[in-house]
């Protein structure tokens, strides 16, 4: 197995991280199952990660002005030019609602009869068919922070969230105190695993990640990391 050399002169690598999504990235903190994966696999390659955390959208343009060199929680889809590595994660996003509401979605265009509030760019990154229902819905809307939807949900504000499960259910602890999480929740399995990708400015520093991105799964460690969190 080759091994790429680090040395004390690690390159910088100027990542967006999104903003605060526990368990994947702690907002100004250096853990989440996403911060450690791709600060590891970028490790194995000689970066050393500088972390930024922004709203998507805001990523986006800081890449396209050459502010960040990467982003991540984005794929081809994204609208974004960038070099784009492997992938390195798959979320599970979902479509939920309060259980009193009764709801019956069966099928992604379901949700054009709902308020549905969703993440950033969810409208190009869940696929066409979500694209043509959030297109057509007047009451889509998608939030920068993720804890809104939470707030959005047992407030009875949204018909329907989507995101992913582990976050809504992982931002439960931050909203306890806002709104009642105790009600019970329907949950609609719409979608198939989101695989997830590192968009970079440059080529090289893109296929570097990607071989340290394969050195990490080699060696055992993506799969102590991921099990790390999956029993949080």
């Amino acid at each position: 197995m080759t091994c790429l050399t680090v040395t004390a002169a690690a390159e910088v690598l100027h990542v967006g991280f999104g903003t605060h999504k526990p368990p994947y990235v702690f907002e100004g903190e250096p853990r989440g199952l996403e911060y450690e994966l791709v600060d590891r696999a970028a490790h194995n390659a000689g970066f050393e990660v500088t972390a930024y955390y922004a709203p998507i959208e805001r990523l986006h343009l800081m890449l396209r002005r050459g502010e960040i060199d990467a982003i991540t929680t984005t794929h081809e889809r994204s609208g974004v030019e960038a070099f784009y590595s492997d992938v390195y994660i798959h979320y599970h996003n979902v479509a939920v609602a309060l259980a009193s509401r009764g709801y019956r979605i069966e099928r992604i265009a379901d949700l054009g009869q709902y308020s549905v509030s969703a993440f950033q760019r969810a409208r190009v990154l869940l696929g066409a068919e979500f694209e043509r229902m959030a297109m057509n819905n007047p009451r889509y809307r998608e939030e920068a922070l993720q804890i809104n939807r939470n707030r959005l949900l047992y407030s009875g504000r949204a018909d329907v969230v989507v995101g992913d499960k582990r976050i809504i259910l992982h931002l439960n602890r931050e909203v306890a105190d806002q709104v009642d999480v105790t009600q019970p929740l329907s949950w609609f399995e719409l979608f198939p695993p989101t695989p997830y990708r590192v968009g970079f400015r440059l080529d090289e520093q893109r296929r570097r990640f990607d071989q340290g991105l394969r050195l990490l799964r080699e060696s055992g460690e993506y799969l102590r990391i991921e099990q790390r969190y999956l029993m949080d």
